[in-house]
């Protein structure tokens, strides 16, 4: 099928605390949804047959929770019957947005995913609702090639949004196809927790998802192209991710992503949106990918090893990473923390004078969110001394051939692999031998900046 994801530079309230008329609001969005309606009809021309579109994308960001009121359309919940908002716009007040986006589908006969912010009135005896009497929320709109308004999400992981809400349950939503089946979706932070994400694909075996977000990059493990690509490889499924584009704010990073290839979007030079059209293959349930083969022949620890280079301590993504430099062309390494051990064997097929380093993690990270993380990361260091080890690094020259694998506790595993420019490559063969998983690649197509298994365990968030 064809698949459109746009990356959008929103245009953004000069001042979002300032409370505003409802009518200065729709004049604001209405800018965005006036260049989104120009890429649905791009879109459609190019055979498109769904179009994602990012999260924030048409309110922006920075409100308090009083002041993005006025910029929040009444979105009844899935579960409250058909409603065709671009045919039907007289059902409900305060639904201009989604009636312009349901009418874009319409109009141009296609699916478009988009995310908005949606209020619900609540009475003040009910628990949980706020002392201001409505929920708002961060959300997703699913509308058909009709126009019919199919599913709605809401988000559930929030990323310091003290303007929405957390719903009572995490919303697993869904929406039916006839071109791909079935599609599951979720926002941004999402990704990264067991619920709605793990929990949407495993329940319903989903091969399809659509994924609006506003990624903040953080490398060297959380750039969003990187990310979304482990993610797809992970769980074998089809993702259509729009992401903000904003590289002021380090926010860039869209794109169509299958296990085995992708079509992607990482720009930080330069400003405007950016939309991409691909044609995917439809995952289904018993399609196979290169990702089951065994990897080759694992040298058993020990065999003729040289000394170990010394272990130092770095901090990384924010967390104090156990690392054990890269020196000479080839090598086996260790490193361990906690119960995770990591190795490594590897030949550089092109010497340069780059450090890298072989890092492990086994705890709970805790800034800008809390969740547990097992990694096993082979990142290129910023400079030649190892404190700069876990910095932000984009231009790599070295190629490596390399087998990485750790004995990880968890079953959820994200394989990373990063290579200069942000651009991203695909192992030769990974998976589980031996209760480890592994990671391998001959000869990576650019420089490398990241090869790393990032685990998730979740019972231990």
């Amino acid at each position: 099928y064809v698949a459109a994801v746009y990356e959008h530079e929103s245009i953004l309230s000069p001042a979002p605390a300032v409370l505003v008329e409802r009518r200065a609001a729709l004049e604001l969005m209405g800018r965005n949804l006036d260049i989104y309606e120009q890429q649905v009809l791009a879109a459609a021309r190019q055979g498109a047959q769904i179009i994602v579109f990012p999260e924030d994308g048409i309110h922006g960001f920075n409100f308090t929770r009083s002041s993005i009121y006025p910029y929040l359309d009444f979105i009844p919940h899935s579960h409250s019957g058909k409603w065709n908002p671009c045919r039907e716009p007289y059902l409900y007040n305060d639904t201009e947005v989604v009636q312009r986006l349901s009418c874009m589908a319409l109009q141009n006969k296609i699916f478009l995913v988009a995310n908005l912010g949606s209020k619900q009135p609540c009475e003040r005896w009910e628990p949980r609702c706020p002392p201001d009497g409505r929920f708002q929320f961060n959300t997703n709109v699913a509308l058909g090639a009709d126009g019919a308004l199919l599913a709605t999400y809401r988000k559930h992981n929030l990323y310091f949004e003290s303007a929405f809400d957390t719903p009572a349950r995490p919303d697993h939503a869904l929406f039916d196809t006839p071109f791909a089946g079935r599609f599951g979706m979720f926002t941004c932070f999402d990704i990264l927790f067991y619920e709605p994400a793990v929990s949407l694909i495993r329940q319903y075996n989903l091969k399809q998802i659509v994924y609006p977000t506003a990624w903040m990059n953080q490398l060297p493990l959380l750039s969003a192209v990187e990310f979304q690509q482990a993610f797809s490889t992970a769980f074998n499924v089809n993702i259509l991710a729009a992401n903000i584009h904003h590289p002021t704010l380090g926010m860039t990073g869209s794109g169509i992503y299958t296990p085995v290839k992708s079509f992607i979007y990482h720009n930080m030079e330069s400003y405007g949106g950016k939309l991409i059209v691909a044609e995917i293959p439809v995952i289904t349930a018993d399609y196979k990918t290169n990702l089951e083969k065994t990897p080759g022949r694992v040298s058993e620890k020990g065999e003729g090893k040289e000394q170990s280079p010394p272990s130092f301590y770095a901090e990384m993504m924010y967390d104090n990473f156990t690392f054990v430099p890269l020196w000479g062309e080839k090598g086996e390494l260790q490193v361990c923390a906690n119960s995770l051990c990591c190795y490594l064997n590897y030949q550089k097929a092109v010497l340069t004078d780059e450090l890298y380093a072989l890092g492990v993690f086994d705890g709970l990270h805790t800034v800008h969110g809390t969740y547990y993380v097992q990694a096993c990361a082979l990142v290129k260091c910023g400079g030649l001394s190892f404190s700069t080890c876990g910095q932000e690094v984009t231009d790599a020259t070295a190629l490596i051939d390399f087998q990485l694998w750790g004995n990880m506790s968890t079953p959820y595993i994200f394989p990373l692999l990063l290579t200069s420019g942000i651009t991203l490559d695909f192992a030769d063969h990974m998976g589980w031998k031996n209760n480890h998983y592994f990671l391998s690649k001959n000869r990576t197509s650019a420089g490398l900046l990241t090869a790393a298994l990032y685990g998730r365990w979740y019972e231990k968030d």
